[in-house]
């Protein structure tokens, strides 16, 4: 079992949502569904009915989560997000499409929120390699072109780094 896994809060969306997630990622599945039984309904502060989904886990590369029908009392933001680290421009292309389809948003320096409010960060590799150079001079060049995109372009980067 995973030590550590991110639950995420939903209104009454945890089911839809996993299975948008599960339809992007390749490497994913969707696992137990435990749904609202008569006396977790009872409590249930929005009301959600017997028989509706309560939790739902499931894995998106390798990775666990479990989401939660707990009703509108939280919302998502931007303090908490999922990076996809990606290997190819047509890579960040895929997930930036897919992420922002049905209503998603696209925000500055690779960040957008999906149709669900849930933040991600789409990230090719190279750009923190690059961020991360020991050439001052070649890393600032590949920040300013970056604060300045929404979707990240590889090749923009690479002109950047190079001068």
């Amino acid at each position: 079992m995973q030590k550590i896994t991110p639950f995420l809060w939903f209104d009454a969306q945890a089911e839809e949502a996993v299975k948008f997630y599960t339809s992007i990622f390749k490497n994913s599945k969707i696992g137990r569904i435990l749904r609202y039984g008569e006396e977790a309904a009872k409590v249930s502060e929005s009301g959600q009915p017997v028989g509706s989904v309560l939790t739902i886990e499931f894995e998106l590369e390798g990775q666990k989560f479990v989401a939660l029908n707990g009703g509108p009392q939280f919302k998502f933001n931007e303090s908490v997000s999922f990076v996809v680290n990606c290997e190819t421009q047509q890579e960040v292309d895929y997930y930036w499409q897919k992420l922002t389809a049905d209503g998603g948003q696209e925000s500055a320096c690779g960040w957008l929120k999906d149709k669900f409010g849930v933040s991600w960060q789409v990230t090719p590799t190279v750009l923190i390699d690059m961020l991360h150079d020991k050439d001052a001079e070649k890393s600032e060049r590949v920040m300013k072109a970056m604060l300045q995109m929404k979707k990240i372009d590889v090749k923009t980067l690479k002109e950047a780094y190079e001068g």
